[in-house]
């Protein structure tokens, strides 16, 4: 069901985007990255120490004695982030691919299995701070304080949905559905799953349990969303229309929450640019500039999602071909 209503996300994303683009004018919005040029490769660059941050998040959801190595790691974790950003997953098949991946690796089932599931939710309540700073300087540069509002009771409800889902992961979310499918499923190696999902669920205590390293990933991963800021401030510089870094956070904050709400569209196709268009004028830029300063950003994902895809699949033929 989920992966339906994500195809579904997929073509009506890319619908909006398609009708934004040609409704502020292809001629001008495509004139504007185009005369930037190869400067917009920089922009990545900018974007890298995020990555690297939200692998030192992740880092502390590991027992000290069975942290795998930083290399593997980053690698799962680009694998991941670009899964989630390019493929109609609903920005779950990451996670997944993540865990795989270590687990392909070498590394323990159970304890990735959590790690992957508690770093989830850490993604999850970074937004918390990230949509606080937003919300912040919109009132702070007195731009539009009802907009304010909505966004503040929108941080609530999202406060209160991570607080029921974090309570259903300590109350023993794998070993729930593990039975409930254990009483549709005769396989003989099925109480097995079902000890070990046990064995995920008291792994995932044992984490939220340190709340010192958990709290610490939190904070790693609300830096590395405020460095992304950076990628805008140059993305606004780059195309003509510098604007100041407490603007470019308020902008950057509030389009990736937008974003992120509406998981269901793969990468916010179209939602990202009705972002921008919508608070891009809060700031100053014109409909068509704002909409060029979103596809700017996407550049991210020519040059550092797609290879993450073709890695992906390269681990995954190597594994093939040993099973074969």
């Amino acid at each position: 069901m989920i992966r339906i209503l994500s195809y579904i996300g997929l073509l009506v994303g890319i619908l909006i985007l398609t009708l934004l683009i040609f409704w502020q004018g292809f001629s001008e919005i495509f004139g504007l990255l185009f005369k930037s040029g190869f400067s917009l490769l920089l922009l990545p660059v900018v974007w890298l120490p995020s990555l690297i941050i939200a692998v030192i998040s992740w880092y502390q959801l590991f027992p000290n004695k069975l942290i795998p190595p930083f290399k593997e790691l980053l690698l799962a974790l680009w694998v991941g982030r670009a899964i989630n950003t390019l493929l109609p997953v609903a920005t779950i098949g990451g996670e997944i691919a993540k865990a795989r991946l270590l687990i392909l690796w070498g590394r323990p089932v159970a304890n990735v299995s959590a790690s992957v599931l508690v770093d989830k939710t850490v993604q999850a309540i970074a937004l918390i701070p990230w949509a606080i700073i937003g919300t912040a300087l919109l009132i702070y540069l007195a731009i539009n304080n009802k907009l304010a509002m909505l966004l503040m009771l929108g941080t609530l409800l999202l406060g209160i949905g991570i607080a029921g889902f974090i309570f259903f992961q300590r109350a023993g979310l794998f070993s729930f559905f593990a039975k409930m499918v254990g009483k549709f499923n005769t396989s003989d190696n099925w109480a097995e799953i079902t000890l070990k999902a046990s064995d995920v669920d008291g792994l995932v205590k044992e984490i939220y349990g340190n709340k010192k390293r958990f709290i610490i990933s939190i904070l790693w991963r609300t830096l590395g969303l405020i460095l992304q800021t950076s990628e805008v401030w140059l993305a606004c510089y780059l195309l003509g229309h510098p604007i100041s870094l407490i603007e470019a956070l308020m902008l950057k904050s509030l389009t990736s929450i937008i974003t992120d709400l509406a998981f269901i569209i793969p990468n916010g196709y179209g939602v990202q640019e009705g972002g921008y268009l919508m608070l891009g004028i809060l700031v100053g830029l014109t409909p068509e500039f704002s909409l060029a300063l979103s596809l700017a950003t996407r550049v991210r994902e020519l040059v550092i999602d797609i290879p993450g895809l073709l890695y992906w699949q390269h681990v995954e033929v190597k594994y093939l071909r040993k099973k074969t």
